[in-house]
């Protein structure tokens, strides 16, 4: 019990660590060939919206719209990917064997 009690705090500051580091990891999403692109860190966070002047064109609105969209999903894509890979990994060596964490 006392042991499995230890392994929880292991976790919680080995989650802890992941967090940090992803908050140093840089994803990027495009759309449009790279007419606008979305970076994002590790844990989801924007960092940086850029949108190429040909976009900023009243009627090209919903093109617009529809690309940052399509970009910022991207971003939230590979940021979920790295977190859940980061995630899995510390559940495996805190738990080997444990379902569920392979």
């Amino acid at each position: 019990m006392f042991d499995m009690l230890g392994k929880m705090g292991q976790m919680k500051k080995a989650m802890e660590d992941v967090k940090g580091r992803l908050d140093n990891i840089t994803v990027i999403g495009e759309a449009g060939e790279g007419q606008i692109r979305v970076s994002m860190t590790g844990n989801m966070k924007v960092k940086a919206v850029e949108i190429h002047e040909r976009l900023m064109d009243p009627a090209r609105k919903e093109e617009l719209e529809e690309l940052t969209e399509l970009a910022i999903n991207r971003a939230i894509d590979q940021s979920r990917n790295i977190m859940e890979t980061e995630m899995r990994a510390v559940g495996q060596g805190m738990f080997p064997g444990f379902p569920g964490l392979t």
